[in-house]
């Protein structure tokens, strides 16, 4: 397990000195740095990035809570406050410090607020993977297949898009021409059927004509520099001149 870091910031040395002593017989931690005012633990805590801090309340340049108001919470380490006096409890727990010792501490209390700290510091790293790993799963999930629902002869129908084949216009109804070999009537216009299947997967290629992609075979050039789209089933439907582009920027850049 990696150890958990730590920043020592107190103006007085013999204070320094008394967490890095008991900081010295402890497994799983290391000193990240030290420092004897707000601003330069400020500047340790943007670049050193420890896990926990022991922060003495008053400091010169900037007080132990100044610096938590500065720190963004993901900045932020599981922060220890330590001071000789109790009336900055209330604001320090306000802040959302870990913990608050009051000087002079003995080792008993210094490592249950390190132990305190610790808690916290894992409970976040474990946070941080959950939200990693559900955002892996989230993007390499295979997506479900839709199932669409279609009104026909006082029925519903279910299809998944992969099912159809083609769609025919004639007037306010269309034919869903089916793999298989199957045929749906519905008393739907073309452009509506073509609004719900969506343009990743379908193209229309005349006024009266809606195709799936991958029921492409062949484009089929004719006089006059027309084409023919010839489906896997052999239908044959005329390309529209002003459509090429739809068909062309998924089959072919030849067009």
């Amino acid at each position: 397990m990696t150890n958990l870091r730590i920043l020592i910031a107190d103006d007085e040395p013999l204070a320094r000195e008394r967490v890095r002593s008991f900081l010295g017989d402890t497994p799983g931690v290391e000193i990240a740095g030290e420092c004897a005012d707000g601003v330069a633990a400020l500047e340790l805590i943007r670049t050193a990035h420890p896990d926990i801090a022991f922060v003495d309340v008053q400091m010169p340049g900037c007080t132990g809570l100044q610096l938590m108001d500065e720190l963004p919470p993901e900045l932020r380490p599981a922060i220890i406050l330590v001071t000789a006096h109790e009336r900055f409890a209330v604001e320090a727990f306000a802040a959302h410090a870990v913990d608050y010792v009051l000087k002079p501490f003995d080792r008993k209390r210094f490592h249950q607020a390190l132990a305190r700290a610790g808690d916290h510091v894992r409970a976040r790293r474990e946070g941080d993977l959950g939200t990693r790993v559900e955002g892996l799963l989230a993007s390499s999930a295979t997506p479900r297949a839709e199932r669409l629902s279609f009104r026909a002869d006082g029925r519903i129908v279910f299809l998944k898009p992969d099912d159809i084949v083609w769609v025919e216009a004639a007037n306010n109804y269309c034919n869903l021409h089916l793999a298989g070999g199957k045929r749906l009537l519905l008393r739907e216009t073309l452009s509506s059927i073509e609004k719900r299947l969506g343009p990743a997967r379908f193209a229309r290629v005349n006024r009266s004509a809606l195709v799936h992609l991958d029921q492409v075979q062949e484009l089929q050039s004719e006089k006059y520099g027309d084409y023919v789209v010839i489906l896997r089933t052999g239908a044959r439907l005329p390309l529209s001149r002003s459509l090429r582009g739809r068909l062309g920027r998924f089959v072919t850049d030849a067009l």
